[in-house]
């Protein structure tokens, strides 16, 4: 089994590596009118720059998994800012797909927590919709590959679950048909658990990206084992390699919380399930604080033991 490893945003073995530049809109509006547009510019050049040094730092390290931020544009969505963050980078847009697509590289995004669609306010739902759309028109702008992934949560629960989970089936009807398709769902830490994400996802005919720290601190009455073949099978028809989220608890008192790294311990009895599984390929996103240099770590944690290869700076396989 082949796992190729990736992490989220900010590379910080590089120097000034953060791709999220951004202004809040009370310091934006305080702007003269001038100079508001200008600072628009400037933020979304640098992060956009910034981006490319990245993605050139993945490729030197043969790390082919990769989160973009979503805040490569600053207010981007905000009702009364609304710019025009295509037009001025339209060669910005296309050299950065144009390093991804040369090199192979699997590239998703994730919008916040407030990209949900189980609001009975629908006011709520337009603006996932909206966010949504911003996150595709990015992917849209680089030219990207249909492998790229737009992944969200199911959402909250206002009380009732059983309400909520129906109104996400009813305003996920809302969402574009082409923006669909290029989205997964991902189950959380506290509300909805991978048994209850998945009966989302296979109503709905789209993926769960699983993510095993969540399912710890927020379990399944059902066993991963017997699960985690109906998650594989969300996967298939896509010609995507399945794809899972791996951090490790800060410690026993805060379970959901991001450790500095990722405790090779704690995922170690997760790989071997999905290695017993019979998967072949698939990729995992380190979300643990030091990102990439926790990444790298659990590569060479994981190439110390017997039976696993680095096979290349960001691959290891399972024999």
């Amino acid at each position: 089994m082949e796992i190729r490893f990736g992490y989220v945003s900010t590379a910080l073995d590089l120097w000034d590596s953060s791709p999220s530049k951004t202004i809040t809109y009370t310091r934006w509006s305080s702007l003269p009118a001038k100079d508001q547009q200008n600072r628009l510019l400037e933020l979304t050049r640098q992060n956009i720059e910034t981006t490319k040094r990245i993605l050139y730092y993945n490729i030197a390290k043969e790390i082919k998994i990769y989160r973009f931020s979503s805040s490569i544009v600053p207010l981007a969505t905000h009702p009364d800012v609304k710019w025009d963050y295509m037009t001025p980078f339209k060669k910005e847009w296309t050299e950065l797909g144009k390093l991804v697509k040369d090199h192979q590289l699997r590239v998703s995004f994730h919008p916040n927590a407030f990209t949900l669609f189980t609001s009975p306010n629908q006011d709520v739902t337009e603006k996932a919709v909206e966010d949504m759309q911003y996150h595709y028109r990015l992917l849209e702008a680089m030219g990207m590959p249909e492998g790229s992934l737009i992944n969200i949560h199911v959402g909250g629960s206002y009380g009732d679950k059983k309400a909520a989970i129906s109104r996400f089936h009813q305003n996920i009807q809302k969402l574009p048909v082409h923006i669909k398709e290029r989205m997964t769902l991902e189950n959380d830490d506290k509300t909805y658990t991978a048994e209850e994400t998945l009966q989302v996802c296979e109503q709905e005919e789209v993926p769960l990206l699983f993510d095993y720290h969540h399912h710890i601190a927020n379990p399944s009455t059902e066993e991963l084992n017997t699960l985690l073949p109906r998650i594989l099978k969300t996967w298939e028809g896509r010609d995507w390699k399945p794809k899972i989220h791996i951090s490790s608890p800060r410690s026993d008192k805060e379970i959901r919380a991001h450790a500095v790294n990722v405790d090779m311990e704690f995922i170690l009895p997760f790989i071997q399930l999905v290695k017993s599984a019979g998967v072949k390929e698939i990729d995992f996103i380190i979300e643990a604080k030091n990102k990439d240099i926790a990444m790298l770590k659990l590569i060479e944690d994981l190439s110390s033991l017997r039976g696993v290869k680095r096979i290349s700076g960001g691959t290891i396989r399972f024999k």
